[in-house]
Formats: C-alpha cells, sequence, structure tokens
C-alpha cells in the first residue's frame, strides 16, 4: 500500500447519504450529518438511486465528496471517479453505514460512525494502491478465484429418461403412461462437492502455475509499494500442497470460463484476465497518524 498523508484540503463538503444507509440506520446517518455539519460548510444530497448518486459526485465542483453508505456504495464512488478519469485528483471521504463494511475496515475506515466522521474532518489523504484490470474494473482488497462449480453429466436429465432425447414416438408413449400412472415426486441432484480449477496463472510474465496443475483457489490483493500479492493453492495429493506465492505489478490468469470474487461482487465468466496494480491511485481521508 503506497501512502502519502497529507491534511485534507477542502473545508466544504460534499455529503451524499446512499439510500441504503438511510433505510438501515437512520439514527446512524442523523448523527453523521450533525457531527459533520458542526465542523465544515456541508450539501447534503440524498440519492434515490445509482444515476442520482453519479449525478451528485460529478457536480461536486471544488467540495470534497464524503460517502455516507456500505461497501456498495463507497465502490460505486471509486468506479465512477476511476472511469472519469478524476480519480488521482480526488480526495474521498466515507462513513461506513449499512449491512456490508467490511471494505471500508480494511482499508483504514474506523468501525463506528461517529469515529468516522470525525476521521472526515481531522483526517489526513492517504494514497492507497488499488487493482485495475483490463475491462475497466476496480478491485480495493482482495479478489478470489474459487473453484469450479461441476457442470452436469451430458445427457443427464433428473427425473427423466435422457433415451427419449431426439424420439418424439417414445416421449409421445411416455406421456400417455404418466396420464394412468401416478406421478413420483422429482429426484433432486444430490449435492455435489466443487471440482478443481486449470488455470495459468502469471506474475509480471512469470508462470507461477500452469493448465496441467489443478488448483483450489488464487487470491490476488494489493501489497505494498505498487505490487500485488498473489497466492495460488494447488490441489494436494496425499499430504497438503504448499501454497505458491508470488508479488509483481501485474497478474494475467487464463482458463476456461472461470469467475472470479472481487470486493463486494461476483464477475466473469471470462476465459482470460489481467490486473495491473496502479500504485497510490486511491486517496482516501483515514485518521492521522499520531
Amino acid at each position: 500500500m503506497a501512502e502519502v498523508a497529507t491534511s485534507a484540503t477542502s473545508d466544504q463538503l460534499l455529503v451524499v447519504i446512499d439510500p441504503v444507509a438511510r433505510q438501515t440506520d437512520g439514527e446512524s446517518v442523523r448523527i453523521v450529518k450533525d457531527v459533520l455539519s458542526a465542523g465544515a460548510t456541508t450539501k447534503v444530497c440524498l440519492p434515490e438511486g445509482p444515476e442520482e448518486f453519479a449525478r451528485a459526485l460529478a457536480r461536486r465542483g471544488s467540495r470534497r465528496p464524503v460517502v455516507v453508505g456500505d461497501d456498495r456504495a463507497l465502490m460505486r464512488a471509486v468506479v465512477l471517479l476511476h472511469r472519469q478519469r478524476e480519480l488521482a485528483e480526488c480526495v474521498l471521504s466515507v462513513v461506513p453505514v449499512g449491512p456490508a463494511l467490511g471494505i471500508a475496515h480494511a482499508l483504514g475506515v474506523p468501525a463506528g460512525a461517529v469515529a468516522a466522521a470525525r476521521a472526515v474532518l481531522d483526517g489526513a489523504e492517504r494514497r492507497l494502491d488499488m487493482l485495475v484490470d483490463d475491462s475497466d474494473g476496480v478491485v480495493l482488497g482482495a479478489l478470489r478465484i474459487p473453484a469450479l462449480a461441476p457442470r452436469e453429466e451430458p445427457g443427464r436429465v433428473l427425473g427423466g429418461d435422457p433415451v427419449a432425447a431426439g424420439r418424439p414416438w417414445l416421449r409421445t408413449c411416455q406421456s400417455l403412461v404418466r396420464t394412468l400412472v401416478p406421478a413420483r415426486p422429482a429426484r433432486e441432484a444430490p449435492p455435489v462437492a466443487p471440482g478443481p480449477s486449470r488455470l495459468r496463472v502469471e506474475v509480471d510474465g512469470v508462470t507461477l502455475v500452469d493448465l496441467d496443475q489443478p488448483v483450489e483457489a488464487v487470491s490476488v490483493s494489493p501489497g505494498v509499494r505498487g505490487v500485488a500479492e498473489v497466492e495460488v493453492r494447488p490441489v494436494s495429493v496425499g499430504a497438503e500442497a504448499s501454497p505458491l506465492l508470488a508479488s509483481g505489478r501485474t497478474v494475467t490468469v487464463t482458463g476456461a470460463d472461470f469467475r472470479y470474487r472481487a470486493d463486494a461482487g461476483v464477475a466473469g465468466p471470462v476465459r482470460r484476465r489481467t490486473w495491473t496494480v496502479r500504485e497510490g491511485a486511491l486517496g482516501l481521508v483515514l485518521p492521522s497518524r499520531r
């Protein structure tokens, strides 16, 4: 995590309160508004959806944006600023309120709404690294590629007969029999554990694991000084296999229709994706270190 601490420059705040925060914890939202308005000149926006949220952020002018909401609201603001190519010049503040707050807390934002609001007023800007992929997606925390879910066996039909496929006359006879014989409950598919993935993982162009070695999971997260930390867990045979570790500025994963979990969402399926570390790309106001 690259970090440059400077004092927050603007005493004029644009406070954007996410609707989920208002619905889930209106009392905390009220307290946050009182704390911020007592310490700075504030303009409060109450967007009703993503479009109004984006318009409020785009019209901030010289005001410092403060997002009051959960991880999804934080990610929405970061993605909007990144895709408008305004993230480098913007200093963002966050007051976590809502059901999902893990990302904000992991970045160093205080857990309590009052403490976070005071950090907005008295904190300092820190430049944090993030990951950007080749589709312009953003990752602030960690991304994980889990094991693949197994595909259903070809020709397997639960509660039916795969032999009937392509034989209309046989399906007609079966339908007639069903009208004469009491129907049996359809059989449910038994739970099946996910299977291993076959992925090629390259870090700065060097192959860490190839398609011939099945893996249980891959994780990538921003490290320090502009590099990403990569961990690959191979499938163990007998004794537990040691994870493969590497660090670098770019990470490329190639495989057959894999999905990945990044921050608060799931993306994919894709066959190839490259993530690049953007050093100091996010300016976030955090409590001052004494």
